[in-house]
């Protein structure tokens, strides 16, 4: 018997987020389901770290130290299903920990493992067959970390058909958690395309938790009780759509605005945003506010999912290591730059001395001067600048020796030159991250629970797919009237902005706060403008890429900006290797209206 709605509950957006999130939902009495998404791909980078210095680890610890501690009782109290993909790259470890946790409380939850994730057996010979990176192109590196492909939903959905009450997955879309109780709760099927894809929007919008109620809103003065912000609920009809809300009481915002910025969060071209189970189609998605005071999300379309899978894989690519100070006065950037300067050719000449080589990488960047904004900077002439400078090194010995090297410049070169608290910095692993694409036929995947195991017959979707939706039409033109008044202003001003990363690469959603506005956004934040105005943050020749899609249903467009990272995640040496800052810089933005639209 299938159900008319299910209510699931958003309790952590990455490995880390607040110890607030279960219980509120629990004691709110508002869902069926608790999820949790641990897993963003510097994460599974972190964890094969981890793994490598303990076998026994590998998984997010705070699922069972924290969130599962905190709530274990009043969830089989209450019949709640939890599924999270605290696993990582050892969900069989972090299911133990579960059970060891709840014999010490007198529980006896039925836990299932999802298994076959791990591909990295199949590494050598995908080497052998000359598979490469999706991204940049590059032959697969001879020796990995991990490498796990991204498993859909319909495994958890056969777990908890089977029984379970928790179920932790390894490396699956993040969606997955959210889709799989959907999946299961409905009925719905492999061919329920439109279905999948708006659970699967359900799924997106609540996995980074607070983003969705108010977290990183544009207009964020509107948003009250930043401490007791509330955590996503979302309640899901049979038809795919859902309504969004939070527990009673809790702060936070529930508006439109903040949802589509989170809709945009993180994807590429929402017309063919190809996940394991469906082909999503976001262009004509509806994001409206309901006169009950919650959002409801509606039109997502779906076709058959592509025949492959992505794998997330880490490498150890050597060792690095950061140096930070803080330069305070006249001249703060410049006396930094120097300072920086200065100890980098320090250490290489005692690194050409030892006959180590010259350090792989070596960055500067300069916090406090708005080093990020480049030409765009309004304080060049800042007088209190963090200075950061990173090195990479294939020898960590030769890291030990820059790490010496940076407390000198305390008292040789800079006045004003002083340090936080924290000591020498240490040499790290530098674990990179890389991916590409596998036949969902090598991938046999599982589920285990108890003594169970339990086979899925994944279904092999469809090798056109994977492209390109038809195009959706561009807004109307927009034509400037011959001796009408203009005013340049802020972008902020006309547009809600979020951005994000896929690697190397930085997504600006952008929505326009009227929709009458978008044919003027279009004709002035084009492709071109953009890679113009992030001209320095850029690779050489990524300009040229930088793609733009239309979403009529929210008045809003996805761009694209390619190699603006520096790598991204953990291979990148910047402040914002994540590319959160892009939405808020390309505010800034000046663009030129007409007068009479007062803003």
């Amino acid at each position: 018997m299938t159900r008319q709605t299910l209510r699931i509950g958003g309790a952590s957006g990455f490995w880390g987020d607040s110890a607030m999130g279960a219980p509120q939902l629990v004691a709110s009495g508002q869902i069926d389901v608790l999820v949790f998404d641990y897993l963003a791909e510097t994460t599974m980078a972190i964890l094969a770290s981890m793994r490598a210095r303990k076998p026994e680890l590998g998984y997010a610890t705070d699922f069972v130290d924290v969130a599962m501690r905190s709530v274990l009782p009043q969830v089989m109290q209450r019949g709640i299903r939890v599924i999270a993909n605290a696993g990582g790259i050892n969900p069989a470890g972090c299911a133990a920990a579960l059970k060891t946790l709840a014999e010490s409380m007198g529980l006896a939850p039925r836990i299932a493992i999802v298994e076959g994730d791990d591909v990295s057996a199949l590494m050598p010979a995908l080497r052998e067959e000359g598979v490469v990176d999706m991204f940049s192109g590059q032959p697969l590196p001879a020796r990995v970390l991990s490498a796990n492909a991204y498993l859909g939903a319909f495994p958890v959905a056969r777990a908890l058909a089977a029984g379970a009450d928790i179920v932790i997955t390894g490396r699956g879309v993040d969606s997955a958690v959210t889709l799989g109780a959907l999946i299961h709760a409905f009925g719905w099927t492999a061919d329920d395309h439109d279905r999948l894809a708006g659970g699967s929007l359900a799924g997106h919008i609540i996995e980074c938790g607070c983003q969705a109620t108010g977290g990183l809103f544009t207009d964020w003065d509107r948003v009250p009780d930043w401490p007791t912000i509330g955590y996503p609920i979302v309640n899901c009809f049979d038809d795919g759509s859902f309504e969004l809300s939070k527990p009673a009481g809790t702060g936070g915002l529930l508006d439109a605005a903040c949802v589509a910025e989170q809709m945009l969060y993180e994807i590429g071209d929402p017309g063919s945003y190809l996940l394991p189970d469906v082909s999503c189609d976001f262009t004509q998605v509806r994001i409206a506010n309901t006169d009950h005071g919650t959002v409801h999300v509606s039109g997502a379309r779906g076709r058959a999912p592509s025949t492959r899978y992505k794998v997330s894989a880490t490498q150890l690519d050597g060792w690095r290591c950061a140096g930070m100070m803080v330069i305070v006065g006249i001249d703060a950037a410049a006396k930094a730059q120097r300072t920086a300067e200065a100890i980098l050719a320090r250490t290489r000449a005692m690194l050409a001395q030892a006959g180590m080589g010259d350090f792989t990488s070596a960055h500067i960047a300069l916090f406090g001067n708005e080093g990020l904004y480049g030409p765009h900077s309004r304080h060049p002439q800042a007088r209190e600048v963090m200075l950061r400078v990173v090195v990479d090194h294939p020898d960590k010995k030769a890291l030990e020796l820059f790490a010496r090297e940076i407390a000198p410049a305390g008292t040789s070169w800079s006045p004003g030159t002083t340090m936080p608290g924290g000591g020498r910095p240490a040499p790290s692993p530098l674990v990179k991250p890389f991916s590409f694409l596998l036949d969902k036929q090598r991938v046999p995947v599982q589920v285990r629970m108890e003594d169970q195991t339990l086979p899925i017959t994944i279904a092999p979707g469809d090798a056109a797919a994977s492209a390109a939706a038809p195009a959706v039409a561009p807004p109307p033109p927009w034509t400037d009237t011959p001796g009408e008044p203009m005013v340049d202003v802020p972008l902020v001003r006309l547009a809600w902005a979020r951005s994000g990363d896929k690697g190397d690469l930085s997504n600006i959603g952008l929505v326009a706060r009227r929709p009458e506005w978008l044919p003027l956004l279009w004709a002035r934040v084009t492709p071109e403008a953009v890679a113009g105005y992030f001209a320095h943050l850029l690779a050489d020749g990524a300009e040229a890429r930088v793609e733009r899609y239309h979403l009529p249903g929210i008045a809003g467009m996805n761009l694209i900006v390619p190699g603006a990272l520096a790598g991204g995640g953990p291979a990148s040496p910047r402040f914002d290797p994540l590319g959160k800052g892009f939405a808020q810089m390309l505010l800034d933005m000046r663009v030129q209206v007409p007068v009479a639209w007062g803003v």
